[in-house]
Order: structure tokens, then C-alpha cells, then sequence
């Protein structure tokens, strides 16, 4: 805003407004100027006291017999003179409603903007919640396709379900594990696990003929259908505690065992 009125002080139209030498576009303008701002008015004020200071400056007296002379002139002549009387400078109606029209206009046009401004800012937070709307359908999808996986595996008549339970030393224990020959895949499901010192852990072991594997370690903290190393030969599976970071398997202590052999 005071770019606009330092660019209006710098221009020529107060001085042209004063001398009468502005159209109606520019008297309009002037006026709105004068009207609105106090820099305007000051300056136009300016003008028109150095206007008068040079017409002052500038008038010389009238000789003294000058009445005399033009009366006797009047007198001889009588031909009537028309002198024009300067009237005091009035704003128009129009210019006044010219004015009133353009500062409702600028009103009017900052108050779309803004609410333009506001529009676009909340479509932009819309196609935002949109887009983490589809990436959360997206990700229900796939963990939905993966449980209908793992559903049929469950459900394949190949699978056979083995639950394992803890002896007295870990009672609460509960275990699913299902296994499939054919397909010759393994898999686990936590159920229950009762809690452990912090150096200590859950481990399922498969049993063969002259040795023990290890299949992984089991956490309650992931509770899900996990899959484990499939083993051809085994015989058993059996949970075991031990200590964390040991890997002799001397000090283990089996809390639940149960048997694959055929029936």
C-alpha cells in the first residue's frame, strides 16, 4: 500500500488536478487519493498554497485611476463584458461513486483471494487425507492377502495341527504348529508364553534321529503365524528356555515336547 501512494505523490496528477488539465479517469483517481490518503491531502494542500503565494508574488497594484478609466470606457462602449467567477472545485457525483466502486472492488477481490487461498489450502489437506486413506486400504489388502494365505495353508488337508503345551515348569505355555509334508512347510503359532528374565528366551527345537536342530527363537511380542525351517526326518518338537547368547544347548530346560511320529 505505500508503494502505491509513494508511485501516485510521484507522478504528475496533482499538479495537472490543480491547474484542470486531468480527464475524468485521472480526476477520479486524484480525488480517491486525496479522499483516502493523508500524504495525498497534505500534498495537495502544498500545491495549492504555493499556487497562491506565486499569484501573490506575481499581482501588482492597480493604478488609481484605473476605475475612473473603466467606467469611461463602459460609458462609451456599452457593450457588456462577462467576467468569469472562479468557483471553488467540487468533487462530482461520479468521481465519488467511481471511487466507492473501486475500493469495493479491491475489497472484494482481496476477500476471494482469500477465500480462494483457504480453498486451496484445504483441498490440498483433502487429497492428503485421500492419499493416506489409499495407502492404508493398500496395506489392509495385503496383510489381508497374506492371512488368506496363510488360511489356506491351515486349511489344506495336507496340513496336520500339532498343539504343544508346557509342563509344570511352564504351565501357561501354549503353541500351534502345523505341518505340511506335501508342500514340505512348517509353521508356528504363539499363543501363550510365559514371561522370562531378561537374559533368558524361548527356543523350538526338531527332534531327528541322531541329532537336534534349532528352528528359531519364539517371542510373545510377535504373536502371529510364523514360519519355521520344515524338517523332513523329524520326530519331535520341543520348546526349550535358554540363556541368551549361549550356544552350547548344555543348560537348556525343556518346558514342552510333543511327538510327529505317524499314528
Amino acid at each position: 500500500m505505500e508503494k502505491k501512494i509513494h508511485n501516485f505523490l510521484n507522478s504528475n496528477l496533482l499538479n495537472q488536478y490543480l491547474v484542470g488539465e486531468t480527464d475524468a479517469v485521472e480526476t477520479a483517481e486524484v480525488e480517491f487519493f486525496i479522499a483516502n490518503y493523508p500524504e495525498a491531502e497534505e500534498a495537495y494542500q502544498k500545491l495549492q498554497n504555493n499556487l497562491e503565494i506565486i499569484a501573490n508574488v506575481d499581482a501588482k497594484d492597480a493604478p488609481l485611476n484605473l476605475l475612473d478609466d473603466i467606467f469611461k470606457s463602459l460609458e462609451k462602449t456599452q457593450i457588456p463584458k462577462v467576467i468569469p467567477l472562479t468557483q471553488s472545485r467540487r468533487t462530482p457525483w461520479f468521481s465519488i461513486a467511481a471511487s466507492a466502486a473501486a475500493v469495493l472492488f479491491a475489497v472484494s477481490s482481496f476477500m476471494l483471494y482469500q477465500e480462494n487461498q483457504q480453498l486451496n489450502s484445504e483441498n490440498t489437506i483433502v487429497d492428503a487425507e485421500i492419499l493416506d486413506l489409499r495407502n492404508d486400504i493398500n496395506k489392509n489388502n495385503s496383510k489381508l492377502d497374506e492371512l488368506s494365505k496363510e488360511l489356506m495353508k491351515l486349511n489344506n488337508p495336507d496340513a496336520r495341527k500339532y498343539i504343544i503345551t508346557g509342563n509344570d515348569r511352564a504351565k501357561d505355555l501354549k503353541t500351534v504348529a502345523y505341518i505340511n509334508s506335501v508342500e514340505k512347510t512348517s509353521m508356528i503359532d504363539v499363543i501363550t508364553l510365559p514371561k522370562l528374565p531378561e537374559e533368558q528366551h524361548y527356543q523350538i527345537w526338531a527332534e531327528l534321529e541322531d541329532r537336534m536342530v534349532n528352528l528359531g527363537i519364539l517371542d510373545e511380542s510377535d504373536r502371529k503365524l510364523k514360519q519355521i525351517p520344515y524338517m523332513e526326518d523329524a520326530l519331535a518338537l520341543s520348546i526349550k528356555i535358554s540363556k541368551k547368547g549361549d550356544n552350547t544347548n548344555e543348560n537348556d530346560t525343556e518346558v514342552a515336547e510333543i511327538s510327529l511320529k505317524q499314528k
